[in-house]
C-alpha cells in the first residue's frame, strides 16, 4: 500500500514547489501536481505545511565515556529527541580506546546503537595513531565508516601532533575517506588552564577564558596548511569564532579544500552565560566554548554566504546534578557538552529563516542536504527525490512553542536554550515512509533505526 501526501509545499536545497508526494514502502515513488489517489492509498493532508527532507545531524555523542562520566543520552533517548525535532539521520562518533584496535570500538558502538529509533552512521575517532591503526583504516572504510576525527586539543588525553595528523590525512585520503578535526591549540589551552588553577581561579567562566578564540584561529590556520601539504580536504567540526571563520574564508577564497561546520550554540548563545551565579554557568561548559555576543552575527553571515557548509550539534549531554557538578571545585573538571540534537532543526528555522538570515532552501541545505552529500549518504538521505528514502518532515510554519527541559526529549535535567521562543514546528516526521512522530506525538519504535553504510566522504568540494 502506498501513502499520498497532498497539498503541501515541498522544499529542497534547490527548489520550492507546491506538489503532492507518493511513498511506496520505504521510498519516495512519485512527485507531481495533483497526483491521483489510488485504490488503497493512505492520504495525508498537508495543506499549509512545508514538506522538508528529514534532517541530518553529523555530529553527536551518545553514551560517550568522557571526563570521568558517561554522556546522559544513549542511542534510544538521543535518537528519540532527534526525530521529534525533525532529524531522521545522525552520525555518532565511535571512539577508539587508546592502544586498542579500531575494530573493537566499532563493535562496541554497534551494540550501543541497537536502541536507535532514527537511522545512523559512525565517524571513527582516532585517539592513538600507530602503524597498526593505519593498517586498519582501509577495512574500516570498507564497512561504510568513511570519516575519521582527530584532535588538536585535550593535551595529554586526545591531542595528537602534526606528524601524526599528516600520517592520518594521507592514509585516509588514499582510501577515499574524509579527515575531521577539533581545531583548538591544545598547548595554549593547557598553559592557561594550569595557570588559572594555580592562581585559584576555579569558577566556570575560566573555562571560556582558558579557550581563547586565538587558540581556535591558530589551529584552524595550521590544519588548513597541513591539508594543503597533504593535498587532502579537511572538515573542521564545531567552528565557534569569528576569528576561526576568517581563516576559513581566506582559505576558501584561495581554493583550498576546507569545509567548516558550526552548531546552534555558536549562532545563538554568548559567553555571558558563564557568569551566571551559583555555578549555573557550568551548564554551558563545552569545547570550544561560547564566544562573546559580537561573534554571533558574523557566524550567521558566514553560514548564509556558504563559508560554513553545515550546522550540526556536537550533542553531548550531561546533567547539571551529579555530572556538571563534578567540577564545582574546578572548572577544569566540568564535563564538556550540552544537549541539542532535538533543538537544531527548530532553532535554525525560527532564528534563521524566521529572522531573514537563511532562505528556506539554504535552511534545507545546511540541516539536511549538504551534510548528506559531504558524508556519503546522498541522495538516499537529505533529499526529496524519486528513489530516495521517505524521510520527511511535515512542518507547520505557524505552530508556536518554547524550548524547555519540561518538554524536551533529551535525557538531561536542563536545556541550554531554556525559554527560547519557536515559531514553526514539525507536525509529523516519517522515517523511511513510516510515522515516527504523528500530530506532534512520538510514535516510533525502539530499534527501528538502521546503520547507514556510507559511501566516499568529502565529495561536495
Amino acid at each position: 500500500m502506498s501513502t499520498l501526501i497532498k497539498g503541501g509545499t515541498i522544499v529542497t536545497a534547490g527548489d520550492i514547489c507546491a506538489a503532492d508526494l507518493r511513498m511506496d514502502g520505504e521510498k519516495i515513488a512519485e512527485i507531481g501536481k495533483d497526483l491521483p489517489q489510488k485504490d488503497g492509498d493512505a492520504v495525508i493532508q498537508a495543506k499549509g505545511r512545508y514538506i522538508f527532507p528529514g534532517g541530518v545531524d553529523v555530529h553527536t555523542h551518545f553514551e560517550l565515556p568522557f571526563m570521568g562520566t558517561i554522556s546522559a543520552d544513549d542511542f534510544k533517548t538521543g535518537s528519540i529527541a532527534a526525530i521529534c525535532g525533525g532529524t531522521t539521520s545522525f552520525i555518532d562518533f565511535c571512539f577508539q580506546d587508546k592502544t586498542k584496535p579500531l575494530a573493537e570500538a566499532v563493535k562496541a558502538w554497534h551494540e550501543k546503537s541497537k536502541k536507535a529509533v532514527a537511522d545512523f552512521g559512525y565517524h571513527m575517532g582516532i585517539t592513538d595513531y600507530t602503524p597498526a591503526v593505519a593498517a586498519e583504516i582501509p577495512s574500516i572504510i570498507k564497512q561504510g565508516i568513511t570519516s575519521f576525527k582527530f584532535f588538536m586539543a585535550y593535551k595529554g588525553v586526545l591531542q595528537i601532533d602534526d606528524g601524526q595528523i599528516i600520517g592520518i590525512m594521507e592514509i585516509i585520503g588514499k582510501h577515499g575517506g574524509l579527515a575531521m578535526v577539533h581545531a583548538e591549540n591544545g598547548d595554549m589551552i593547557d598553559t592557561l588552564v594550569k595557570r588559572f588553577v594555580a592562581e585559584g581561579k576555579q569558577p566556570p567562566e575560566y573555562h571560556w577564558l582558558s579557550h581563547p578564540a586565538l587558540a581556535e584561529e591558530e589551529a584552524v590556520h595550521r590544519i588548513i596548511e597541513l591539508a594543503r601539504f597533504t593535498d587532502q580536504p579537511i572538515y573542521i567540526v564545531h567552528l565557534s569564532s569569528a576569528d576561526g571563520l576568517e581563516k576559513v574564508k581566506e582559505a576558501m577564497s584561495r581554493g583550498y579544500k576546507v569545509i567548516a561546520e558550526t552548531c546552534p550554540q555558536y549562532l545563538l548563545l554568548s559567553s555571558d552565560l558563564y557568569y551566571k551565579p551559583n555555578f549555573e554557568g557550568a551548564k554551558w561548559v563545552m569545547s570550544p566554548p561560547l564566544r562573546p555576543a559580537d561573534h554571533l552575527e558574523k557566524m550567521w553571515d558566514g553560514l548564509s554566504k556558504g563559508f560554513i557548509k553545515t550546522v550540526a550539534t556536537d550533542h553531548c549531554s550531561f546533567n547539571f546534578k551529579g555530572q556538571k557538578e563534578m567540577g564545582r571545585e574546578s572548572f577544569a573538571k566540568i564535563p564538556n557538552g550540552i544537549a541539542s540534537v532535538g533543538d537544531r532543526f527548530n532553532l535554525l528555522y525560527t532564528y534563521g529563516v524566521g529572522k531573514g538570515r537563511l532562505s528556506l532552501t539554504r535552511f534545507v541545505d545546511v540541516v539536511a542536504t549538504a551534510p548528506a552529500k559531504l558524508f556519503g549518504m546522498y541522495p538516499q538521505k537529505g533529499s526529496i527525490a524519486v528513489g530516495a528514502d521517505a524521510d520527511l518532515v511535515i512542518f507547520d510554519p505557524e505552530a508556536g512553542g518554547e524550548v524547555s527541559a519540561k518538554t524536551h526529549h533529551h535525557n538531561c535535567d536542563y536545556s541550554a536554550y531554556e525559554g527560547m521562543k519557536l515559531k514553526g514546528l514539525p507536525e509529523s516526521v516519517l522515517l523511511r515512509g513510516k510515522f515516527a512522530v504523528r500530530d506532534g506525538k512520538y510514535v516510533g519504535e525502539q530499534g527501528a533505526g538502521r546503520f547507514i553504510a556510507r559511501g566516499p566522504s568529502g565529495k561536495m568540494m
